[in-house]
């Protein structure tokens, strides 16, 4: 397998999009599967923007000071979707609001992985170098394996992503 940070990175948004599909299709009656569904997703997701942010992020803003805007941006949308991966891990599945927060999640995510595919990642790949991206994706095929996979508390994480951008 490649270890071309972009590849990689790429390779997690299939695995989450193909999650949400499964949520989707689930039906309304499938309550515990539902919730399965969703914890993967979680733990998908908190490994993912780990990564993101411990990693892809603070060496692009780094590197490729132009892109700054794209990269706050991407800490912002990574918060909100950390925020309802926190609330959904601590919800149950026959809570009323599970279906709802879980869609809005989606669409978060959708977007953001839209964003980050159509435009961010581009730009990244015609800034960097191959070697760059391959020594990144090599570290973040390292830092995976402890990556958490559970979402921390969210004014934890925030303090973190305010260290990193400060």
């Amino acid at each position: 397998m490649s270890t071309d940070a972009i590849v990689l990175l790429k390779a997690d948004h299939k695995a989450v999009k193909r999650l949400f599909r499964e949520f989707e299709k689930a039906g309304d009656e499938a309550t515990k599967q539902k919730g399965d569904i969703v914890r993967r997703i979680i733990e998908e997701l908190t490994v993912h923007t780990y990564l993101e942010n411990e990693i892809m992020y603070p060496e692009v803003r780094k590197l490729l000071p132009e892109l700054e805007d794209d990269v706050l941006e991407s800490y912002e949308e990574h918060h909100v979707a950390d925020v309802l991966c926190m609330e959904l891990w601590s919800m149950d599945a026959t809570d009323e609001r599970f279906d709802a927060k879980t869609t809005v999640l989606i669409e978060v995510v959708e977007h953001h992985i839209e964003e980050e595919e159509d435009e961010w990642f581009p730009q990244v790949r015609d800034g960097l170098g191959r070697k760059q991206l391959q020594d990144m994706g090599a570290r973040m095929q390292e830092a995976r394996a402890t990556a958490p996979t559970k979402p921390t508390q969210p004014s934890a994480l925030k303090k973190a992503m305010d260290a990193v951008i400060a």
